[in-house]
């Protein structure tokens, strides 16, 4: 699969090379560079296709020149041990949960696909990666977990001190191993400044090996699409999306499954009061700024990366996003409105990124009709027990994943916002 920088068409490369550098040398980031058909493929699939087997056949075609059939069935399985569930709350509206992974968030789709694949096209190769990322919560724990013990790779995260929840930044900060944690005094936004700035050195990308597991890297971005197939075979008609979105990477790797020929009706962007890109869809005009802190936290984000895909996907014309995705965007307020009244009249306990996405799919349906609507539930409510138990007066349930980080030591550097401060930790440690 030939890949191009969202910044030059001139700067290619291949999948098993761009999982490597994460960001394109021109700062850009990679996407299909090829027109992909996969109506053949997706008519194959039905209700009960098991969803190793949807990723195990996207995966074949989309590396057909990469890997083999036997390759790509090493990847899919090693990466996904757990798999989607698809429930129905409320008229109209179903729930697609991704939480069931070993850090409770929709990441670890993304990130075991990336370890997993890493580790397939190191293993006749000496070298040694260092996964460079930035996270606003999730992200980060899932790359902890999916890469935590992979021989020949190292992690660095960087995460903004005071601004993930405490049971986040347990999965972040207590692995230890090859897991290494920096805590940013700063913002997502700052962080995700910092990586970049990392990447744009090409000395220091060069001599310690950096790579990306953020969803900048098309290796986390691609197996997110897997997810949208299996749940649209599950209905009867073609349902909307509507995504809860921060970065924009999960929403982005649904718009390419439906470019490439998944029957979707049309995609909703949901934010929190970091409304950049419903903003965009409204006037025409984007305009990334400093992010806000609110309820649902991996959401707060004023820059999103991933615009600039969406931006090469649709031609740099907002009306050619209009045709497909819907902005819409959700106070805090709201946010808490929405998970009592789910919960007291479904008994449907969601984290507040979930909420943001249930609301909009229900605001939807008032205004545009009554289409089925899939709604895409980011972690467990147990994820964010402090936002729970503040709105509901309830503590969530904790998963075993998450009951086990209680009592584990946090270890993390605190580093200020600058650039220079990766180079030090690396040059140390590395």
């Amino acid at each position: 699969m030939l890949l191009k920088s969202t910044r030059n068409d001139d700067v290619t490369a291949r999948f098993r090379e761009a999982i490597f550098i994460g960001l394109a040398p021109d700062g850009g980031l990679y996407y299909p560079a090829e027109e992909i058909d996969f109506t053949g493929l997706y008519s194959r699939f039905d209700r009960g296709t098991p969803f190793n087997t949807i990723a195990t056949e996207m995966t074949a075609a989309f590396l057909k020149d990469e890997t083999d059939r036997e390759g790509a069935a090493r990847i899919v399985d090693r990466a996904f041990t757990f798999e989607p569930a698809l429930v129905e709350v409320g008229e109209g509206i179903k729930i697609l949960e991704l939480f069931h992974g070993p850090t409770c968030a929709f990441k670890d789709f993304g990130a075991s696909f990336l370890a997993s694949s890493m580790e397939e096209f190191l293993k006749d190769r000496v070298e040694r990666a260092i996964i460079l990322t930035a996270t606003s919560g999730d992200t980060g724990s899932a790359v902890a977990r999916a890469f935590y013990g992979k021989k020949n790779i190292d992690v660095v995260i960087l995460y903004p001190s005071g601004r993930v929840s405490p049971l986040q930044e347990k999965q972040l900060t207590t692995l230890g191993g090859n897991i290494h944690a920096l805590e940013v005094e700063g913002s997502f936004d700052d962080c995700q400044r910092m990586v970049k700035e990392a990447f744009n050195d090409s000395s220091l990308k060069k001599e310690f090996g950096l790579s990306s597991a953020n969803s900048i890297n098309i290796g986390r971005l691609f197996p997110q699409s897997f997810y949208y197939v299996w749940a649209r075979m599950q209905m009867d008609e073609n349902p909307l999306f509507c995504v809860p979105s921060g970065n924009f990477g999960n929403i982005t790797a649904g718009l390419y499954a439906s470019h490439w020929g998944l029957p979707a009706e049309r995609f909703i962007a949901a934010t929190n009061a970091n409304n950049v890109v419903p903003d965009f869809l409204e006037t025409g005009v984007y305009r990334p700024r400093p992010s806000q802190t609110t309820h649902s936290n991996a959401m707060d984000v004023g820059a999103p990366s991933n615009f600039e895909r969406m931006e090469v996907l649709y031609e740099r014309d907002v009306e050619n996003f209009r045709r497909q995705i819907q902005g819409d965007w959700v106070t805090d307020r709201e946010t808490e409105e929405t998970m009592v009244r789910v919960y007291r009249d479904y008994n449907y306990l969601m984290c507040p990124h979930t909420a943001v996405g249930y609301l909009a799919a229900e605001r939807y349906r008032q205004n545009f009709g009554k289409k089925a609507v899939i709604t895409l539930s980011t972690a467990h409510p147990g994820k964010f027990v402090e936002v729970v138990d503040q709105v509901l007066g309830i503590q969530p349930e904790l998963p075993p994943e998450l009951r086990s980080l209680l009592n584990k030591e946090k270890k993390a550097e605190l580093v200020k916002s600058d650039v220079g401060e990766i180079e030090k930790y690396l040059r140390a440690h590395f």
